[in-house]
């Protein structure tokens, strides 16, 4: 396994794994070898799946749902918001971290 094992990060340092193996995913996919793939895929669903064990009852954007996506589909054109599950519809929590964590105001 590469980097430190999830279960040891704090919240911060956990956060920031994520958001740095989601970011070079994309490359790793098109350009790693086989072997970089596998690690990266094995690392990022222990990562994934520790930020899940600790947030059991995160917030789901309704957006971000099958029922969500079916009726944004019906919906007359410009009826959406924003971009689904990104905080942007008024009131709509995310997560923990709060809208600053995904570079928004």
């Amino acid at each position: 396994m590469t980097g430190v094992d999830p279960d040891r990060l704090d919240d911060q340092q956990l956060m920031k794994e994520l958001e740095t193996i989601h970011r070079t995913r994309h490359d790793t996919l098109l350009y790693g070898s086989n072997d970089a793939l596998r690690a990266h895929n094995d690392r990022m669903a222990r990562l994934e799946g520790e930020y899940l064990r600790r947030n059991p009852r995160r917030f789901v954007a309704p957006g971000r749902t099958r029922e969500g996506a079916r009726e944004r589909a019906a919906a007359p054109d410009g009826a959406r918001r924003g971009p689904a599950g990104r905080g942007r519809e008024t009131g709509t929590p995310v997560g923990k971290w709060g809208r600053e964590s995904l570079g928004g105001g």
